[in-house]
């Protein structure tokens, strides 16, 4: 019987609590000549979906609440954030290899960090299923490349990062990680006698993720 060999799965980024009422009232007062408080609920709306993604479940689900949150951050970026604008919003975020905090106003340190969490998520799924049967390794693959993915569209999209962890060297290796993690999925799932055509390429866009 042959023994899977164990994957790596990261560790999602920390960060702090976000009040968002106060900077982005005053903004709207101050840019959009309408009365703040009026947009109290959507505040406290988008306030809730980020405390809820702080700690998201460690499945589908928790991937969608932290998507959903991703989304909300590019109606906020283009709304308030720009080289012009920005209400003052701190978003400190704790690396995830080293622990150490980080925090900066801009929007694209939070979409980022949560881009992060995203891929750290899916390496998360595909770490933990059972590699014993394809359908488990199905989803290990799935998972791997998802995350390479995204590890590869913060390294080229989100390049002035202050934490280690997304800094370019650091996502190029967690890239190539996730990649080797698909190439040992597709060499069990042969050794298993149900090699299919789609496994070629899979393989193969695992590796362009990784170039």
């Amino acid at each position: 019987e042959s023994i899977n060999v164990p994957m790596i799965p990261l560790g999602l980024k920390e960060t702090k609590e976000v009040d968002f009422t106060g900077p982005v009232q005053d903004f709207i007062s101050e840019h959009y000549r309408e009365d703040g408080t009026l947009y109290e609920k959507e505040i406290q709306d988008l306030m809730e979906l980020r405390q809820a993604m702080r700690t998201p479940s460690r499945n589908q689900a928790g991937l969608e609440l932290l998507m959903e949150y991703y989304n909300q951050l590019y109606y906020l970026d283009q709304r308030f954030f720009s080289a012009h604008k920005n209400p003052g919003v701190h978003f400190h975020w704790y690396d995830s290899l080293t622990g150490v905090p980080s925090s900066q106003r801009a929007l694209a340190f939070e979409k980022g960090s949560v881009l992060f969490n995203i891929g750290a998520l899916y390496t998360q799924i595909g770490a933990r299923q059972d590699r014993s049967a394809s359908a488990g390794i199905d989803t290990a693959i799935d998972a791997f490349q998802r995350a390479a993915g995204a590890f590869n569209y913060l390294k080229e999209n989100f390049s002035n990062a202050p934490s280690l962890d997304m800094s370019a060297p650091s996502l190029s290796m967690l890239v190539r990680l996730m990649v080797a993690q698909v190439q040992e999925c597709v060499f069990e799932r042969i050794t298993l006698g149900t090699q299919d055509t789609g496994l070629t390429s899979q393989l193969h866009l695992a590796q362009e993720a990784a170039q």
